[in-house]
Formats: structure tokens, sequence, C-alpha cells
């Protein structure tokens, strides 16, 4: 299943609370930064790929901000971080089946300042509007259901009444991601946490804490890709996607999903080893799409990483970290980098397995499982360097 397409550059903007920029500006400086990574002249892109919910500009307006004009594909998702490994592959996909020679894949959005989850009219400031929920979400809007913290909770409840997890679980996850963020110059939160810091954390929906919530932040992120052959001839090690699955069930529902204590990835796992011709055990480095820790521990035990139930003590016991089995999540992830909806995941398994991570570099770091989405929805990807 190896593509023949190959990720060549990658670039992003600053992530911060308020970036004072409009989410055209950031995507456009994150895509110049990628050209400019690869060594790429943007006359020579011809496609252009991208995901929004929420704020977000147009591809072909952010292609043309970066100077990049004629394009021969272009792709526009309408969702969140499920795609976040799905607006890569599909742009392979486009350059391996001839049409296009190079493609941009940017996600930008202003998810602190203006755009947020839970808001009457989704701004930063409330600005007082009535909320307005359509489709199946106007029968649980009523019952205060209509917000992703929310629906993850309950999923997570049924995990805590299965196999015994505790919030201490999900704290060591929390409490890892953080000091490894610590040595991420680009992480909105480096200060470390510990146990007694995450259980004195804020109630957000119980059983989640504010520290099992992803860190809503202001930034762009793009990665470019381009044929196996040009790449021989640009700027950086290119690196290869092995093998990519992707699942949705039951429409995509949050409610009709039959069991909460599984995710897409019950499905979406074994596929991808499948296609990709490694195992879970190859792995160096797993970035794994962390909205909440509930979704890092899901997809752990369904990507094969960790058996079910002892996520909490996997952590615990350093295993997913330095020294351990797998480094999880190296840059501190959504909790701790920034909620970028998990297209930085992609931007650090490349710079990982490039070896240009600096103070966090997992050392002789070849293979990456990169992971989007939750519950009903999501995909996961295998990335290597060195081939």
């Amino acid at each position: 299943m190896r593509s023949k397409a190959m990720i060549v550059g990658i670039g992003r903007t600053e992530y911060s609370r308020r970036s004072g920029r409009t989410t055209l500006a950031m995507g456009a400086a994150a895509a110049r930064a990628a050209l400019a990574d690869a060594g790429l002249d943007p006359a020579r892109v011809d496609g252009v790929a991208t995901y929004a919910i929420g704020d977000s500009s147009p591809g072909p307006a952010v292609a043309h901000a970066a100077g990049i004009d004629g394009l021969h594909f272009n792709l526009e998702l309408l969702g969140g971080g499920n795609f976040a490994t799905s607006v890569v592959t599909h742009a392979a996909m486009a350059i391996e089946a001839g049409m296009c020679d190079a493609v941009v894949c940017f996600r930008s959005l202003n998810g602190r300042s203006g755009y947020r989850y839970g808001r009457a009219d989704g701004r930063g400031d409330g600005g007082g509007a009535a909320m307005q929920v359509g489709g199946e979400r106007q029968f649980a809007a009523p019952h205060g259901y209509v917000t992703p913290p929310q629906w993850l909770a309950l999923w997570a409840r049924q995990h805590m009444h299965r196999y015994g997890t505790t919030c201490e679980d999900f704290g060591q996850i929390a409490v890892t991601q953080r000091a490894h963020a610590a040595a991420n110059a680009h992480a909105v939160q480096r200060k470390p946490i510990t146990l007694d810091d995450y259980q004195s954390g804020r109630w957000i929906n119980e059983p989640f804490r504010v520290f099992d919530c992803a860190l809503e932040v202001d930034g762009a992120v793009a990665v470019v890709l381009t044929t196996e052959e040009r790449a021989r001839d640009l700027r950086q090690k290119p690196i290869a996607i092995l093998g990519h699955a992707e699942f949705t069930g039951h429409g995509g529902s949050m409610d009709q999903w039959p069991d909460y204590t599984t995710m897409y990835s019950v499905e979406a796992g074994p596929r991808l080893w499948a296609r990709a011709g490694v195992s879970p055990q190859d792995m160096d480095i797993a970035c794994m799409y962390d909205c909440f820790t509930y979704t890092v521990m899901v997809t752990l035990e369904e990507f094969g990483i960790c058996e079910r139930g002892q996520v909490g003590r996997y952590f615990a016991e350093g295993r997913a970290s330095y020294g351990g089995d797998v480094v999880v999540n190296p840059h501190g992830g959504l909790l701790s980098e920034g909620y970028i909806h998990g297209l930085n995941h992609t931007f650090e398994a490349v710079l990982q397995l490039r070896g240009q991570a600096g103070a966090r570099q997992v050392a002789d770091a070849r293979l990456a499982l990169v992971t989007a989405g939750a519950g009903p929805f999501g995909g996961g990807m295998v990335l290597a360097g060195g081939l």
C-alpha cells in the first residue's frame, strides 16, 4: 500500500490564544513556509486540499495568496480532526492518479479567538446569540448535550464502568504529554503538571477536567506532497506513507454508536496494519489524536499498542515516553501544544522522522503512527523515514 507520493515539506504559524490575523493570512503563511521548507517553487504546485468545521478559508484563496495558481486538484472536506490524516492521503491518491503533481494540504483556524465550540454564535465572545442546532442534535440540545466534551465524557464513563478505568488513568496521559511539551518551544502550554495538579483542575464535564481537554488555539499548519521522482531533487528527506485506513460508522452519530468503549479505530486499526505491512510494536512514535485524554486511551488500545484497560498503567510506567515502548505525542499533542485539528500531528511526525525535532527528538525514529478523529469517525496512517 506504500504511496508513490511523498511528504516533502511542512510549515506552520505561531500557535496563540489571539492571533490577530485572518485564517486566510495564516493559511497562506503556513503554505509558503511549507513550500520554502521543501524548496519547491509555488508555480510548480497544482493542487490544494483542506478540511474545516467552523472558521477557515477556501483552499483556492489560500493557494492564490501563497503564489499558487491554476489548480488541477481542489479538495475541501467538511469536518474537523477526523479528516486530519485523510486530507493528506487523499492528496497522495490524487498525485498517484495523475490528477496533479504537487499538493499543499493545510488547516487554518482561529480556534480560540474566533469560532469556538459551545458558544451561541461560535464566536470567542459568545455574542449573546441564541444557540441553534439541527439534525439529531436538536433532540439532545434541550438536555444540554451539545458539545464534544459532553459527548465523549459519556463515552468515557462507560469505559470506567467496564474496565475499572479511573480519573488518575486519564491524568497519567495529560501529565505525560505536558512533560513532552516542556521541550517544545512551539507549545502554548509548557509548564509541567503533576497528578495532583491534574486532579485539582476544574471540572468541564465529568469525568473530564480541564487538563483532559484539547487546548483551543489560533494557528495554521501546512504539508506539501509531490511525486516520488520530484521528491528526490528537493531540499528535505522525503517521508513515505506506508498505509492508511479510515472508518465511519452509524452515520457518524455520537448517539447511535453501539459501544462507547470502542471507537472508529476498532475497524480502522486492523486494516491499517494489514495495509502498511508493519505492526504496532514497530512504531517509534505514536501521534495520537487527543481532543480528549479518553481518545488517546481507546485508540491506543484499538491500534494495538496497549491492552484494553491498561493504558493508565502503560503511561504511569513510562512506556509511552522516551526510553519506553513508543513515544506518544512527543510535541505535547493537542492537549498541550495546541488544537490545530490534528494536522500538527503530521507536522510532528515528519519532523521526528527527519531527525529535526531538537531537544524532543526520538532517537533513531523511522516509523510513526498518526491518527485522526474520535468516536464514530477517523483514520490513521503510518509514515516512514529513511527509505
